[in-house]
């Protein structure tokens, strides 16, 4: 984990901050998100929300990206209002969009809130373990039996 940010992520915060600013309803859009793509082009996203049907703002912004021809996600975040203080704060990304980022940015960074403190971190620190299907290891995983511990 990286506390030490850069100019870039500032300015990553900021995009995802005016799209939540100027478009955030607390039912229909209570997120918003910014991904750099590797041409350094910012694409922003926004949570669609109904009384059935929640869309990510981090799964937006990558069709933006895709649609828009980028093959390369850098770097991301997402934001959400502060009821208190009515400025937009960094959120985590739910396990959703934690697989969307290791499908379509798996080299990417993600700004989090490390427990009140805005950090970077890379794919494999912010999902340790993704969801595999069996035939996309290399690996055999055995069946599960009971330790015998013996004393």
């Amino acid at each position: 984990m990286n506390t030490a940010l850069e100019t870039l992520d500032i300015d990553l915060y900021h995009a995802a901050s005016r799209t939540l600013l100027a478009s955030h309803h607390a039912d229909n859009h209570r997120v918003a998100s910014a991904i750099r793509g590797a041409s350094g082009t910012i694409y922003l996203g926004l949570h669609l929300g109904s009384k059935r049907v929640n869309i990510c703002a981090e799964s937006s912004a990558i069709a933006n990206a895709r649609m828009a021809g980028e093959t390369h996600l850098s770097s991301a975040v997402a934001v959400c209002m502060n009821a208190d203080t009515g400025i937009p704060q960094v959120v985590n990304p739910c396990g959703v969009c934690r697989e969307l980022f290791s499908t379509y940015g798996p080299d990417l960074s993600v700004l989090v809130d490390a427990q009140g403190v805005i950090a970077k971190v890379t794919m494999a620190e912010l999902l340790p373990l993704p969801w595999m299907r069996a035939n996309e290891t290399d690996w055999i995983v055995p069946q599960p039996t009971v330790a015998v511990i013996l004393r």
